[in-house]
């Protein structure tokens, strides 16, 4: 599949699509407002960090224990539900007098169920298209989530500059709301794609044969890795440059766009493996330049040149799908969805910390430093998996 017509015209891809944006623009404003209401309580760029990204650690759990659920009910009443607790969660989080604590335990709530919202959406989306049209379609996907973000982010920091950030919040709740509406009316009620009981064991199971594959692992690492550390400097924009940080986000969201349309639609399938190495050393590169502490004109276009390298994300889904059963489809993209945001909370605390220790300028540019050398480190170790002569593709075991 090689053309948007074509992709459009598939059934049920349009409502996906429009349910996903509108949960996107949701979790923007409200992730801008959250980390701008704990920035002015507390004053800490730990905190605010934290408060933004610090949730997605709690997907680690959620990752041990709850992926097969994403392989093993139906997709339609996950996502829907999900994006239900998420408005009561954001209602909660804009309530009065709540105290920091207390809004810690409801966002670490929110991560938890969250670890299943990656897995379900790529599987719908395999079901949705078949994988031949996975990366034109992911790519419209992550463009999406691009366009949702800037506008997201743009929105929310013009909302902010006229409404409180608990007023935000409550907006962000109503998109939550609407956007389970557009999944529970738009998309068909389709079976699990698994047969079994969903339980911890079967996660544990799942995981572990996902896990045992050398080129598998290696994939996820330069899934999580890079982009974690390069999102954990990102989460310093709110202390960085307080009344523009809603600027950088959104050109962080436009570079990624860019590089989705790119990579998604332009290049050509046969170049897209070579790609995958020179757009993670994208992704972090222009962030050296953040050592001179440039404002905020020279940040912004910083920002979107290095979020091009986002792109890096579906040349690495693409070999990662090559390697998965089909069975284990939902939960190998859980995983990744899983392990990656997690790693970006990860990144968001050590970058705070940081931070918290130096400034967020430093921060950022020794977060872009640790990236580049996990890149250069895992492409190393990548030569070396193909020197051995390892399976390139997904092979069933033979019987007997």
């Amino acid at each position: 599949m090689r053309s948007y017509r074509t992709l459009f015209r598939t059934p049920e891809f349009s409502p996906f699509l429009l349910s996903f944006g509108v949960f996107a623009v949701a979790q923007t404003i409200g992730g801008l407002a959250l980390g701008t209401l704990v920035f002015r309580a507390t004053g800490s760029p730990f905190l605010s960090a934290v408060s933004m990204f610090g949730p997605q650690l709690a997907q680690l759990v959620g990752g041990a224990f709850l992926l097969s659920l994403a392989d093993r009910l139906p997709p339609r009443a996950i996502l829907s539900g999900l994006a239900l607790a998420f408005a009561a969660g954001t209602a909660v989080l804009a309530l009065p007098g709540l105290p920091v604590p207390a809004v810690f335990c409801v966002i670490l709530a929110q991560g938890l169920i969250a670890s299943l919202g990656g897995g379900v959406r790529g599987g719908l989306l395999t079901e949705i298209l078949s994988k031949d049209g996975y990366v034109l379609g992911r790519s419209v996907y992550n463009m999406l989530w691009g366009l949702t973000q800037v506008a997201g982010f743009a929105t929310g920091g013009a909302l902010l500059a006229l409404l409180s950030p608990r007023t935000c919040l409550l907006l962000a709740a109503a998109l939550y709301v609407l956007a389970a509406g557009v999944i529970r009316l738009g998309l068909t009620a389709r079976p699990p794609r698994s047969a079994g009981r969903p339980s911890v064991s079967a996660t544990w199971r799942g995981n572990a044969l996902l896990w045992s594959s050398r080129p598998r692992r290696l994939t996820y690492l330069a899934l999580w890795v890079p982009n974690g550390l390069v999102v954990g400097g990102d989460s310093l924009y709110v202390s960085y440059a307080p009344e523009a940080a809603g600027t950088l986000y959104a050109c962080g969201a436009l570079g990624m766009f860019l590089g989705d349309l790119a990579v998604g639609r332009l290049v050509p399938p046969a170049v897209r493996p070579r790609l995958a190495t020179p757009l993670r050393l994208l992704l972090a590169a222009p962030y050296l330049f953040f050592v001179l502490r440039p404002g905020v004109a020279l940040s912004a276009v910083a920002v979107a040149v290095a979020s091009f390298g986002f792109a890096a994300s579906l040349v690495l889904q693409e070999r990662l799908m090559s390697l998965t059963p089909d069975d284990l489809t939902g939960q190998a993209l859980g995983l990744h969805a899983t392990g990656m945001t997690a790693m970006q909370g990860v990144g968001a605390v050590i970058a705070g910390a940081l931070a918290q220790l130096t400034s967020p300028a430093t921060a950022i540019t020794l977060m872009a430093a640790g990236s580049l050398t996990a890149t250069l480190t895992l492409a190393a170790l990548g030569r070396h998996e193909q020197a051995a002569g390892r399976p390139a593709r997904w092979q069933r075991p033979a019987a007997g």
